[in-house]
């Protein structure tokens, strides 16, 4: 590096190669002369840098293009508002003038890179004390001046080294300490006169060669462990750690541990690996008993344990835990005690063992237990923390007359398991019998048993004796001269007798009254003997359910539609069991009963329903009940049968079957009506008819003269042959009979069922004719026996039910088939009847009305179903 500098901070020029790589140094300038107090300093030229010590680098790839490039170094005191330029100049090196001769420089073998120094640590010199030169191969060709800079000479610790100009010799200038300054990087440059920089900065590396300087020294003041007494040879106890502020891994830092000495001095317990520190077992017994705690003094040492290695000594002190190897044993084997009779919650006797385990410990902790002679439990041994005794008590009362004494046989145990010790035999647990004397008292009546239990019957009367309740004197084992009497409590349903102890009811009792809802109570009863002694015992009442409500059906009122789907009957008790369910249905009524039948459902349901096809309206069905235990509730099951699809139809709209009544709607009154006048209009006609045959017949104005005739047609007729319709001459039949005279017929219509237009006049009867008595004789018939009004009260009321059944079709609209006028066509259709108002109830044998005259036919389709 060529320096020029005339005037300071006038102009440098440095001689570089025509292209220079990022990061390269350039060369350095003298920043202090031209401006000392110098805090900012920057470049003009972005791909150049300036570092405090005013070394320039690039900090892109610059290339000399025109043989010489140039920038500005800015140098600003902030303070003092003082600014400085450098001025630099970049020259090709190969256009620069030679000082010394005329020459091209040639590369040779370079010795401006020596290996590392090396400094002995805490040297005594003599200082200064050459550690290294360095020197550059272009010192044959140049003029070269040394220098250097970092750590050590211009950074702390500042003047350690220094560097000759002329020679390039480095020298230390006092001792240095390892383990605060291990190394140093220093610098150094190789400059000619004129600043030109033959050589690269060199990084040289200083080492500072350790000196054993440092004992090492243990990681705690104390170590403390501790181990189980009775453990085996080879259990670690624990580990002691050291350290060396030496250079690691070098024998300066290479330690080994030892033992100097146990306390007390016993047989070695303990032993130490020298390598790792490790403490382990070696004593095969240890007796926490014997010895409970160890003191170990021991060292570490550097050098490898070498004599004249650096060595520290420690402390550590081991704990024996203790383990149960010692079982409690009593002081005394045999212990007497005395004690009153039905005495409870008494301490009678302390009992005392001996443990050589560590007090307070599990394995000291006595566990004391009767094992003999406690069978009915009347006492109990527990552990009193503070002095490990054993507390002997009486928790039931003891009974002179039963036993004057008693012998307990008590052990003890540990807390913690037994643990045998290592060469040592099994023991027995210990054990200690105690008498217990038990010293005889007067005493009051006892009750045998103490808690008498008494079930009764709910609803019993007022004064039923239940029982009987009477105390001992235990001296002389009978009940004279004991009087009793039941202390008053929360119930009143006894009393007691004074003399015999009998016991009975003073109130009805029932489960579902107050506090008697629980279903028991107990009382207390006191017995007092002629000294004035008392005794208590416990009766327990418990009211036993009993039969005394029946069973009620839950719903009873019902509506039945076209479905004829069961009924579903329920009911309740509101008693327990046994006198609840299963129940038992029954109708009462004989007429009902062979129309309704009754199935099972389960135990508190069954299902009514019809037996057969039966007529509209509202029935009432008497139903009894019957529970488990033989009570009977009537109930009264409320039945509308309905022409609905839906329950709901039927609302507000019912049918009596009382003396045949009929609640009709409007249309179905105006259907009657129609179909009033127009049977009347038949009936007319067919009057006419009558009155034009060869036989003249006198017709009244209330007479229908006959049901069905033959009429006058204009094809020949049809022979009626059927078994519904009989002749005159056929009397007693109850189906119907005829009359023939001359040349035309009358025939009486006769319904399968029995009914007929005999029906209509009342009286049970089940033929249209009225049969006198004394059924072998020939019957008197009138030729004109019914009435026109007989006819219309008969069919009037048939009709209008028809009518009143299919007066809505399924979209819920008029029906219009219900009166229609028929043409005859020809002969009758084997199909029947399409009308709606056929009959969906009943199948009627009636199928002789498919041989009628056409005009008669319509009137049949109406009113019966094929």
């Amino acid at each position: 590096v060529l320096t020029l500098c005339g005037e300071a901070c006038e102009k440098v020029i440095f001689h570089v190669p025509s292209k220079l790589e990022a990061d390269t140094l350039v060369g350095r300038v003298d920043l202090k002369e031209c401006l000392q107090s110098a805090d900012l300093i920057s470049s003009s030229d972005a791909n150049f840098r300036v570092l405090e010590d005013g070394s320039v680098y690039t900090t892109a790839a610059v290339s000399l293009s025109a043989e010489k490039k140039a920038f500005t170094l800015l140098l600003e005191d902030t303070e003092e508002q003082v600014q400085k330029k450098i001025h630099v100049s970049l020259v090709d090196e190969e256009k620069k003038t030679r000082h010394s001769r005329d020459t091209v420089l040639k590369r040779t073998k370079r010795r401006w890179g020596p290996i590392p120094s090396v400094m002995i640590e805490n040297s005594l010199g003599p200082f200064p004390l050459q550690i290294q030169q360095v020197q550059s191969d272009t010192a044959q060709n140049y003029t070269i001046y040394y220098s250097a800079s970092g750590p050590g000479i211009d950074q702390d610790p500042k003047g350690l080294f220094y560097i000759e100009r002329e020679t390039g010799n480095i020298f230390a200038t006092r001792a240095v300490d390892r383990e605060e300054y291990p190394s140093f990087q220093i610098i150094c440059f190789a400059t000619t006169p004129d600043g030109y920089s033959p050589e690269v900065p060199l990084v040289h590396t200083i080492r500072i060669e350790d000196d054993n300087d440092n004992a090492p020294y243990f990681t705690k003041e104390l170590f403390e462990f501790s181990v189980p007494e009775n453990s085996k040879p080879g259990v670690v106890v624990g580990r002691l750690t050291a350290e060396d502020r030496d250079e690691p891994y070098t024998l300066h830092t290479t330690l080994k541990y030892r033992i100097v000495s146990q306390t007390p001095p016993v047989t070695p317990a303990f032993s130490l690996h020298g390598d790792t520190g490790v403490i382990a077992v070696l004593l095969p017994q240890l007796d926490r008993e014997l010895v409970p705690r160890y003191t170990l003094l021991v060292e570490v040492r550097d050098m490898a344990g070498q004599p004249y290695g650096l060595c520290t000594t420690g402390t550590a002190i081991i704990r024996i835990e203790d383990t149960n190897d010692n079982a409690p044993t009593f002081r005394q084997i045999q212990y007497e005690t005395r004690v009153e009779e039905n005495r409870v919650n008494v301490e009678i006797l302390r009992v005392a063992v001996v443990d050589l385990d560590e007090p307070g410990s599990p394995g000291a902790g006595a566990v004391y237990e009767i094992i003999r002679g406690n069978d009915d439990g009347s006492f109990e041994i527990t552990t009193d923390k503070n002095t490990n005794e054993g507390v002997l008590c009486v928790v039931k009362g003891l009974d002179y007359e039963s036993a004057k004494q008693r012998v307990l046989v008590i052990a003890v145990n540990n807390e913690a398991p037994y643990m045998l010790a290592p060469h040592s035999q099994q023991v027995s647990q210990s054990t200690s019998s105690v008498t217990v004397h038990v010293m005889d008292v007067d005493e009051g009546p006892v009750f045998k048993p103490c808690l008498l239990r008494i079930e009764v019957k709910e609803c019993e009367d007022v004064g039923t004796a239940i029982g009987r309740y009477v105390a001992e004197d235990p001296e002389t084992g009978n009940s004279e001269g004991i009087s009793y009497r039941i202390q008053p409590g929360p119930c009143n349903w006894i009393s007691i007798d004074e003399r015999s102890g009998e016991v009975r009811t003073v109130k009805v009792l029932d489960r579902d009254v107050g506090e008697m809802r629980r279903g028991q109570c107990n009382f207390t009863v006191i017995a007092v003997d002629r000294n004035g002694k008392t005794g208590t015992g416990t009766i327990q009442v418990c009211i036993v359910p009993g039969n005394k409500n029946v069973p009620r059906i839950v719903k009873t009122d019902y509506i039945m539609c076209r479905d004829r789907k069961p009924i579903c009957l329920t009911a309740q008790d509101g008693d327990e069991a046994p006198y609840s369910a299963p129940f038992v249905y029954r109708i009462t009524d004989r007429s009902l009963a062979s129309m309704w039948k009754i199935t099972r459902h389960d135990d508190n349901s069954v299902y009514l329903s019809p037996k057969g096809d039966i007529p509209f309206g509202t029935y009432e069905i008497p139903v009894s009940v019957i529970d488990n235990g033989g009570k009977v509730g009537e109930n009264t099951v409320r039945v509308n049968v309905c022409d609905c699809v839906t329950p709901t139809e039927c609302n507000g709209r019912t049918r009596e079957l009382a003396a045949g009544n009929v609640t009709l709607g409007l249309w179905a009154i105006l259907a009657m009506i129609l179909g009033s006048l127009l049977l009347l209009l038949i009936l007319i006609t067919i009057c006419g008819c009558c009155g034009t045959g060869a036989m003249q017949r006198h017709v009244t104005d209330d007479c229908a003269n006959h049901n069905l005739i033959i009429s006058n047609t204009e094809a020949p007729g049809e022979e009626v042959m059927d078994h519904n319709i009989i002749p005159l001459q056929t009397t007693g039949d109850q189906g119907g009979f005829g009359i023939k005279t001359g040349d035309q017929q009358t025939f009486e219509m006769v319904k399968g069922r029995g009914h007929t237009l005999e029906s209509v006049k009342g009286g049970g009867h089940q033929t249209l004719g009225s049969v006198k008595e004394g059924g072998g004789q020939q019957p008197m018939v009138d030729t004109c026996r019914y009435s026109y009004s007989e006819w219309h009260n008969f069919t009037h009321p048939r009709l209008g039910e028809k009518v009143h059944l299919c007066r809505q079709d399924e979209e819920q609209k008029h029906s219009e088939d219900y009166l229609l006028s028929y043409n005859y066509e020809g002969k009758g259709s084997l199909a029947g009847s399409v009308g709606c108002c056929s009959d969906q109830h009943e199948e009627e044998a009636l199928d002789f009305l498919d041989q009628l005259e056409p005009k008669f036919r319509t009137l049949a389709e109406t009113c019966v179903k094929r």
